[in-house]
C-alpha cells in the first residue's frame, strides 16, 4: 500500500482527526475533521469556504497539523493546505462523504476541498518505533 493510502486508511478508520492551523493573530486553533480522500493521487480534506478555517489554510504559507488515535496508535501529519476549487474535485469528496450532501454541493460558493502539499506523516505508538513518510 502506497504511503498516501496508508494514512487516507489510518484518518478513515480513527473516524476523527484533529486539524490545526494558525490564526492571523498567532493564536492555534484545533477543530475535529472527518474527511480524508484521495483524489487525482492526492490526499483531500473538506470544509466550508464560509468557515474561519477555510481562511486560515488560504492564507499564504499556510501550514496545517493533523492528529488522530486508533486504538494504541496516532498518526501526525504536517502539511501545505493547496485550495483545488475545481467541480471535478468537489464531486469526488462529496460522492466518498454523501453525508455531506446535505450540506455541501458542487459549485455552491461554499464547498471547498484542499489536498495536503509536501505532507509529512509518522504513526507512532508507545510500543513501537515511529513509522515516517512522505506524500
Amino acid at each position: 500500500m502506497s504511503d498516501i493510502y496508508t494514512a487516507e486508511k489510518f484518518l478513515k478508520d480513527a473516524g476523527t482527526y484533529y486539524l490545526a492551523t494558525l490564526d492571523k493573530d498567532g493564536q492555534p486553533r484545533v477543530r475535529p475533521f472527518g474527511t480524508a480522500h484521495v483524489f487525482e493521487g492526492k490526499l483531500y480534506i473538506q470544509t466550508g469556504l464560509k468557515k474561519d478555517v477555510a481562511r486560515q489554510m488560504l492564507e499564504p504559507g499556510a501550514k496545517v497539523e493533523i492528529c488522530a488515535m486508533n486504538k494504541d496508535s496516532w498518526i501526525r501529519i504536517s502539511a501545505e493546505p493547496v485550495h483545488d476549487p475545481r467541480s471535478e474535485a468537489q464531486a469526488s469528496m462529496l460522492e466518498a462523504y454523501p453525508s455531506l450532501k446535505s450540506m455541501y454541493a458542487v459549485d455552491d460558493g461554499n464547498t471547498a476541498v484542499f489536498w495536503l502539499k509536501n505532507a509529512k506523516a509518522a504513526i507512532a505508538s508507545f510500543t513501537a518505533e515511529p513509522d515516517t513518510f512522505t506524500f
